[in-house]
């Protein structure tokens, strides 16, 4: 198995082709469902998601990503939009124009920016699912590398403010994923 770092781009783009599958499941009446975000109903969660992945286009476009989120009306169909959006970000990550990226006063290069970026958004997607009221697990091989960089880019100091608590599970690698970033699986 390449090590997850070697290959960020080709992880961002499964995690993206796993959390478009769970987007489908979305419908007009699940927009206020609650998900496993502490907080956010289904609605809130896909304006963050809108927002995480205009900040990872930001990201390989320019070189830099600003720190403020969008606070504008989200489209009237936050889903087309996502798709929209996930759909472009494959594009452009194909050929990234920068190969290191600022953040604050941070700088680091695009493969930890698109790793981080796929452990977010795969993770996201199963929230979507969930939300929705469907069990659809994150693939066991995708779900391993993920783990992987997981454990690398969440930190004590990230809990309890931006992950809840890991959670036990000796389940699959999806499920050990989700349990890890405080979901229960």
């Amino acid at each position: 198995m390449t090590p997850p770092l070697i290959g960020g781009p080709e992880l961002l783009e499964r995690a993206i082709a796993y959390t478009l599958g769970s987007l489908h499941l979305v419908s007009p009446q699940s927009l206020r469902s609650p998900t496993p975000c502490r907080a956010w109903d289904l609605r809130a969660l896909l304006v963050h998601m809108n927002d995480s992945l205009a900040a990872l286009h930001e990201a390989v476009d320019s070189g830099h990503v600003g720190l403020t989120a969008n606070t504008g009306e989200p489209a009237a169909d936050l889903v087309a939009q996502l798709k929209d959006r996930a759909c472009g970000l494959l594009g452009a990550w194909s050929v990234p124009a920068s190969r290191r990226v600022r953040i604050a006063d941070r700088e680091l290069t695009n493969v930890i920016v698109s790793c981080a970026g796929a452990v977010e958004i795969a993770v996201h997607g199963w929230d979507v699912a969930r939300a929705c009221g469907v069990d659809r697990a994150v693939p066991d091989r995708l779900a391993e590398e993920l783990l992987q960089l997981a454990e690398l880019f969440v930190s004590a100091e990230d809990r309890p403010e931006r992950f809840a608590q890991p959670v036990g599970s000796d389940g699959s690698a999806g499920d050990r994923l989700v349990a890890f970033l405080g979901r229960v699986p």
